[in-house]
Parts: structure tokens; C-alpha cells; sequence
């Protein structure tokens, strides 16, 4: 067997396992230590696994997350997205004011909402331009720095805003959950996150499957800020037990929906 496809396979059984031994490379592909070795030294030399004491292990920090546009047409999470949605925006009365944030999950939520007399507070100018074509929906935009990657609004400007109003409910996407709670490669925007859950009643996380288990830079909260978590999969058993202690209301949107 070639380096090339034991380096397949040793990523393959990190995916399930989360962690490999070289005793484990030796028996999976009967090689030596030495060469077991080489192949792990070569994936770290990749930035795939970071290397331990008789082992390796998956990183457990991600670095980067798509930018808005490709996330927004991820084919692999258009119709979790779009049933998470639909039924975020089911738990909307009409006259709630809202807080949205710059999420493309949140963004489907705004595309589906059919609830009137909203007021939104809104950090995203795609949820403010789509929210503004509603009726009966009175939007209002935070000041402030826009970034282009993203799109999303933040600074000191934004954060003076938010802190002049007070909402129902904040419906809050994320790019990484944990059982220490929700964490975002950005600081910036972070802190308007953090700001957003203070200013609301109540706070309803959107997260597909994907986003279980990964873990960014920057920690904005932990799991005792959520009322109700929306995802598209039952989460594992160790996050879901977590998840149950901190009284979060579990709710699985399945399946295509139409509007």
C-alpha cells in the first residue's frame, strides 16, 4: 500500500475514533513503527492531525470557516438549513421584537417568516434587505463596520446600539458547538453575539449536524444562555445529556419543506 492511501485511511479512522495510536497503524495497515511514524509526522506536516504522546489526535480548533456567499450555497446543508428555518420562524407571534443575527441559517429563518407587526434588530445587510421586502416588518440596521468576508456588522458602534434595546427573542446561528457551549473564529463578532443574548428574553440557537463537536478561537457563551436549540439530527449521546442538564429545549426539523 502507497503512503498516499494509508494517509486516507489513517484520516478515515480519526473521523470515528478521534484520536489513533501508532500500535493502531501498525494493525490497521501492518507496518512498522517506524514507517507508522513517518505517516504521522506527514499529516501533521499537512495541518491534518496534531501529533501526541504515542499517537495523534484531530484538531480540535478550527481555523477557518467558509466566507457567507459559499456557506449561504452549501449544497450539503441547503435543505437542513432551509427546515431549520421553516421551523424557527413557526415560533414567531406576530408583534415579537427580534433580534437576527448574521447567519445564513438565520437568514432562511427571515426568508420564511409569515408572522407580522415584527420589529427586527438585525447586524446582517442581507436579512435587513430581505426583512425590508416583508411587510408589516419594521427593520432596524446596527451602525457600524461592515466585513466584507462575511457580511456581517460589528465595532464599537454597533455594540452602543444594541445595548439601547431590549427583544422577545434572538434567533442565533452559529459555526461551532460544544458541550463548553458555542464558539466563533471572530471576536468581533462575538462580542455583538454576546451582546445580542443579553438584550433578549429568550434565545434560540439554529445549528445543523455539522456544527456539533467543532470549536473556535473565540468563546461567546456557554450552553446555560440557550432556551431552545433547533438542528436538523438527534445530537450524540454525551452532547444531548448536556445539552437535557442545561434544560435546553431540543427541537429536529426533518426533512425538505416547502413554503
Amino acid at each position: 500500500m502507497y503512503q498516499e492511501e494509508r494517509l486516507i485511511g489513517i484520516m478515515e479512522f480519526l473521523q470515528v475514533h478521534h484520536r489513533v495510536s501508532i500500535e493502531n497503524i501498525c494493525e490497521l495497515f501492518d507496518i512498522s513503527r517506524d514507517t507508522a511514524r513517518r505517516d504521522i509526522i506527514k499529516l501533521e506536516e499537512q495541518g491534518h492531525i496534531l501529533r501526541t504522546r504515542g499517537g495523534a489526535i484531530l484538531p480540535t480548533l478550527s481555523r477557518t470557516i467558509a466566507n457567507y456567499n459559499e456557506r449561504l450555497h452549501d449544497q450539503a446543508t441547503t435543505n437542513s438549513k432551509r427546515a431549520i428555518g421553516q421551523l424557527a420562524a413557526s415560533l414567531l407571534h406576530d408583534g415579537d421584537y427580534l433580534l437576527l443575527d448574521a447567519s445564513t441559517t438565520v437568514q432562511s429563518a427571515a426568508e420564511q417568516i409569515r408572522t407580522k407587526d415584527h420589529v427586527v434588530v438585525t447586524n446582517s445587510i442581507d436579512i435587513a434587505s430581505i426583512l425590508n421586502q416583508k411587510e408589516n416588518i419594521a427593520v432596524h440596521l446596527l451602525g457600524g463596520m461592515l466585513h466584507p468576508e462575511h457580511r456581517f456588522i460589528y465595532g464599537a458602534r454597533a455594540l452602543s446600539n444594541l445595548k439601547d434595546y431590549h427583544v422577545h427573542k434572538l434567533l442565533l446561528g452559529t459555526c461551532a458547538i460544544t458541550e463548553d457551549g458555542i464558539t466563533d473564529p471572530y471576536e468581533e463578532e462575538g462580542y455583538i453575539t454576546k451582546e445580542m443574548m443579553r438584550r433578549s428574553d429568550q434565545v434560540i440557537l439554529l445549528a445543523d449536524h455539522t456544527k456539533f463537536g467543532k470549536k473556535h478561537f473565540h468563546r461567546i457563551s456557554g450552553l446555560d444562555r440557550i432556551d431552545i436549540l433547533i438542528t436538523d439530527r438527534e445530537p450524540e449521546d454525551a452532547m444531548k445529556e448536556t445539552l437535557l442538564k442545561h434544560q435546553i429545549d431540543i427541537m429536529i426539523a426533518k426533512g425538505d419543506t416547502e413554503i
